[in-house]
């Protein structure tokens, strides 16, 4: 039991007799969320206050639709947000399967939240202007982070650029594992020459939220770097992205 006990499910016992037997009935105060009032049910709430009155477990409560027979859509949605650790970022980086390990939350449910926060991502992304300069790492971080920063495998981005640094496409390249992926040099420059790219900066997550560049990570952006120099292209940085920060290589003195 928790606190004073005032938010706890109070029973109170019936008993009758019929034929010499003895029946007990147990009898909850636990209201459904169709039968709390107007103002605190998730969708009239929103209705009626905006979308930005909700805390976070009524947005979800909203995304799961409905409950269980024991649990309202609100109570599954707290779980969740425990789950997460009360993180929205650490509940961008959720799996299917690790939503699904909610008693309550099946793979239909579990499919809708990872869609919806995907969404939010993608919002994210395409907040940034077409045709951007970009003229600095902290430029070129901001396009790229919101691609990364919730996932739980390495994935390897590439921002093609031309002569002037006006970005002309965005790409991913790869997606790897938990501890590294694999960018294909040949892919990368074809692709440059083929959006007529002058200039290039990559970038790829590190899921363990370091971000020190391994040797790997330093090898790759030297082979690179030499690799688009003999085709007139400037590898102009690599970023590294743990969550919502990052390191530029070449704001570091590793290009």
């Amino acid at each position: 039991m928790y606190g004073n006990g005032s938010n706890v499910n109070f029973y109170t016992n019936m008993l009758y007799k019929s034929n010499s037997r003895i029946f007990i009935f147990l009898m909850s105060d636990t209201k459904t969320i169709k039968e709390w009032n107007a103002d605190e049910r998730p969708r009239e709430k929103m209705l009626q206050k905006g979308v930005a009155a909700l805390a976070d477990a009524e947005l979800l409560a909203i995304l799961i639709a409905s409950g269980t027979k024991k649990r309202t859509a609100l109570d599954l949605a707290h779980d969740i947000l425990d789950m997460a650790g009360k993180n929205l970022r650490e509940l961008g980086r959720l799996s299917v399967e690790e939503l699904k390990t909610i008693n309550g939350i099946g793979e239909a449910r579990a499919i809708t939240i990872c869609a919806a926060l995907e969404l939010g991502r993608r919002r994210q992304a395409n907040d940034v202007p077409d045709r951007l300069i970009v003229n600095s790492s902290r430029q070129a971080a901001g396009i790229i982070i919101p691609f990364l920063q919730d996932l739980n495998h390495e994935v390897f981005y590439v921002l093609y650029l031309n002569q002037s640094c006006r970005l002309l496409r965005e790409e991913r390249i790869s997606s790897g594992g938990v501890t590294g992926t694999v960018a294909d040099i040949r892919m990368i420059l074809k692709n440059s020459l083929l959006y007529n790219a002058n200039r290039l900066i990559v970038a790829h997550n590190h899921p363990s939220g370091s971000k020190k560049p391994s040797d790997a990570d330093k090898l790759l952006t030297a082979k690179l770097k030499e690799a688009a120099a003999l085709m007139d292209i400037t590898l102009v940085d690599h970023l590294i992205v743990a969550g919502s920060e990052y390191l530029s290589m070449a704001d570091e003195g590793f290009l």
